[in-house]
């Protein structure tokens, strides 16, 4: 695969100079270059889940290395990996099903089966040999050549049955890249319309005469306030500047574009304009397995004065941004600190800039992220709809597989 491989270093090198702007635009690309890794890859007769689960785990593990920040990255290729392991699920357990119509179908095979002494096969059966599909063979298959899967409970006495149920198992073992490559497709449908399945529900939780507090610049947030009001809802949002980038700036130009009521706050006046507001809606960077959120920083500040003033607090995120890892210590393990030149001056404060000096020299903190520890969240939209925080772990489960987690 050598186009391929060009493909990762070259996508790697971006994601590690942060030239990708954006969880959705990241997450996208890196399923659409899984999907090339997978439509490339030269799979086995046998164990061609494992085949795939390997080629897809290696180039996750590169790109989550490069930017182990952006959450993202490692959410949709363990997506990726789920996929695979539902779709070869599903497979056997039709083919192991399929093996069962026809034995049922042969009345000879069926009254030898009996004579015999061999027991059907049972449910129990089936979903064990499911469950076995992606393990590595033993000693004893590759010393004789024979891949597991293809070993069923009694042997046909008709040569002609046997060959043509080899023929149909390994037409569904080549169905399975398909399949795979299906998933992901609808995947990156999923990623690409999140922030309209959001906006949707806009209409739910917006109402009339409203007064909306949010922070930071989030595309997600964009079209749902923007959603709420091509709905006739008339509402003023309230937009925290978002020092030292000024993100809610750019924002705040957007929504007026849009036609919204917007009035531009410092970040250090939340508490005091917290009052007003019915509702403060925030776009996530990610959403952990605990309910907690990664999101600009400063949006922990907004979560406080949002609960010391009985304020909803509603994150906005797409199913992308649901990562299955419990976060420790997410302040600094999960964050990453910017230029100190967007706070201060070097020229100005190059005097107080000495490193090389003792306790008397200037430093400056420019964390990316903040964290809202899940007590602090009032409700999650997602683009399957609203959630509790104590129900996010649910939802979590059901998009990864516990094998999984640790990339």
């Amino acid at each position: 695969m050598p186009d391929v491989q060009s493909t990762v270093v070259e996508f790697v090198n971006k994601l590690r100079k942060r030239k990708i702007e954006g969880s959705q635009a990241t997450a996208k690309c890196t399923v659409e270059l899984l999907r090339s890794v997978i439509s490339h890859q030269r799979v086995p007769h046998a164990n061609q889940a494992a085949a795939l689960i390997d080629a897809v785990k290696a180039v996750g593990e590169q790109l989550v290395a490069a930017n182990p920040v952006e959450l993202a990255v490692g959410n949709v290729v363990r997506r990726v990996l789920h996929i695979i392991r539902e779709e070869d699920l599903s497979l056997t357990t039709a083919a192991m099903g399929g093996l069962d119509l026809l034995d049922a179908s042969d009345d000879d095979d069926v009254d030898n089966c009996k004579g015999i002494g061999y027991p059907a096969m049972s449910a129990a059966v089936v979903a064990a040999a499911a469950r076995s599909t992606l393990r590595p063979p033993s000693l004893q298959t590759l010393l004789e050549g024979t891949p597991e899967s293809a070993t069923v409970p009694y042997t046909s006495s008709s040569g002609a049955d046997s060959e043509s149920k080899t023929a149909d198992k390994s037409s569904l073992t080549r169905k399975l890249k398909h399949d795979v490559i299906e998933g992901v497709n609808q995947l990156i449908h999923e990623i690409a319309g999140c922030h309209e399945q959001i906006a949707e529900q806009a209409i739910e939780h917006i109402h009339q005469n409203e007064v909306i507090l949010t922070l930071g610049s989030s595309r997600t947030v964009l079209e749902f306030l923007c959603a709420a009001k091509e709905k006739k809802r008339s509402f003023r949002v309230f937009v925290a500047e978002g020092a030292p980038r000024y993100q809610g700036h750019l924002l705040a130009k957007e929504l007026v574009a849009r036609g919204l009521q917007t009035t531009v706050i410092t970040d250090s006046a939340v508490f005091a304009m917290i009052s007003r507001v019915n509702m403060v809606i925030i776009g996530a960077h990610a959403v952990m397995a605990n309910g907690g959120v990664i999101g600009p920083v400063g949006v922990n500040m907004a979560a406080l004065a949002a609960q010391k003033h009985a304020v909803p607090f509603v994150v906005l995120a797409g199913s992308h941004k649901l990562c299955p890892l419990y976060p420790h210590n997410p302040e600094v393990l999960l964050n990453e600190l910017r230029s100190p030149s967007e706070l201060l001056d070097f020229g100005e404060f190059s005097d107080c800039l000495d490193f090389g000096a003792g306790s008397g020299s200037l430093q400056v903190v420019n964390p990316t992220f903040d964290y809202v520890p899940p007590n602090l969240v009032s409700l999650f939209i997602t683009d399957t709809g609203g959630h509790n925080p104590s129900y996010m772990y649910r939802l979590i489960a059901d998009y990864y597989s516990a094998d999984d987690l640790v990339m």
